[in-house]
């Protein structure tokens, strides 16, 4: 609060032309209370705005939005003109000028899923090499690694802000990481699992299966380098199967909505995280929400229908917010006491 406030008055004194001894007294008749030296918001904020942004990692994130239809690589290219600047009090927009418009076409359409799987229609890594090349910027030497290993926690550092942290693009990984699937926020759905798993998941299992029992068939005329790569197989196999499984065990129940938040949102999906902070908050969350503290969110509202509506009879907010304002009771009123002149003694 203190740095706001700080902020707030130089801007002011320069407005007014405030000397510098002028703001030094205007600051020491009004110091800071107890309350306002809290400033750790205003620290992570601060924080935020002076790390700077690594150019390549900038590039390859917006990258990652236009592939994922996020962002418009035309005004890279010029086929689109930047808009005008809009003047003091013209309606807001819908969407930032960089964003790709509703009538224009995508980079590259896709289910709401991208994936890094080589070979793939929808493999991550080389739609981004695609924009790169389509907006004629280099590319780094191995895309494919920078996603795997350096892009989400930069991506959740750039869509965080004081406590809030909202990733769009989420990885949902095997245990050892060898297959990721990457799935847009805004683009979620009650099928995006299904989806995931009919479209994705599955046709990858078979072509593993298929490459392992063709090494299995060899027997022992297999040499050392075919037995390692079956053991790698069989391994990639039964990591597929626990996403698999994963996947389709909270398929059923999964039913997002964007007014409960990212993190809510994702909750139910941390076990597919590898990268730990944002895991571990997740698991938190889904704590939280099996104890009932987000009972207000759509969430908790699907899973665990019959106990928010129990709750929605006593609490009339909670009743409000799931439209289900029927169900709350009114607690009867206390009777009062006729209050009456005492009797004078005899």
């Amino acid at each position: 609060m203190h740095c706001i406030q700080a902020g707030v008055n130089a801007i002011a004194f320069e407005l007014y032309g405030f000397s510098e001894a002028e703001s030094a007294a205007a600051q020491v008749s009004n110091p800071p209370t107890e309350d306002d030296t809290d400033d750790s918001d205003c620290d992570d904020d601060e924080d935020e705005r002076l790390v700077p942004i690594d150019q390549t990692a900038g590039l390859l994130s917006w990258a990652v939005g236009v592939a994922f239809g996020r962002f418009d690589w035309r005004l890279a290219t010029g086929e689109r003109a930047a808009p005008p600047e809009p003047d003091p009090f013209d309606p807001l927009p819908a969407k930032s000028p960089g964003m790709l418009q509703d009538e224009a076409a995508p980079f590259h359409a896709h289910p709401g899923i991208l994936v890094d799987d080589p070979g793939h229609p929808h493999d991550l890594p080389r739609l981004i090499e695609d924009v790169l090349a389509r907006v004629a910027a280099p590319a780094p030497p191995d895309v494919r690694r920078w996603l795997q290993r350096e892009f989400f926690p930069f991506h959740l550092q750039r869509y965080s802000k004081s406590r809030r942290k909202a990733p769009i693009y989420w990885p949902l990984a095997t245990a050892s990481g060898s297959y990721t699937l990457w799935l847009h926020y805004p683009s979620l759905t009650s099928q995006t699992l299904y989806t995931a798993v009919n479209d994705f998941v599955e046709p990858k299992l078979k072509q593993v299966e298929q490459q392992a029992a063709g090494l299995r068939g060899k027997g022992t005329a297999r040499s050392r380098d075919e037995d390692r790569a079956l053991e790698a197989l069989q391994t990639i196999e039964q990591e597929l199967i626990d996403l698999r499984d994963t996947l389709l065990r909270i398929a059923p129940i999964y039913r997002p909505n964007h007014d409960d938040g990212v993190q809510i949102t994702a909750a139910p999906l941390w076990p597919l995280f590898r990268h730990k902070p944002w895991q571990k908050l997740l698991k938190e969350t889904w704590v939280k929400l099996e104890k009932g503290d987000y009972d207000w969110s759509h969430l908790a509202m699907v899973t665990w229908p019959d106990r928010v509506r129990e709750k929605c009879k006593a609490d009339k907010s909670l009743a409000i917010a799931h439209d289900l304002e029927h169900l709350y009771v009114e607690p009867a009123q206390a009777p009062t006491k006729p209050r009456g002149r005492k009797k004078a003694s005899p």
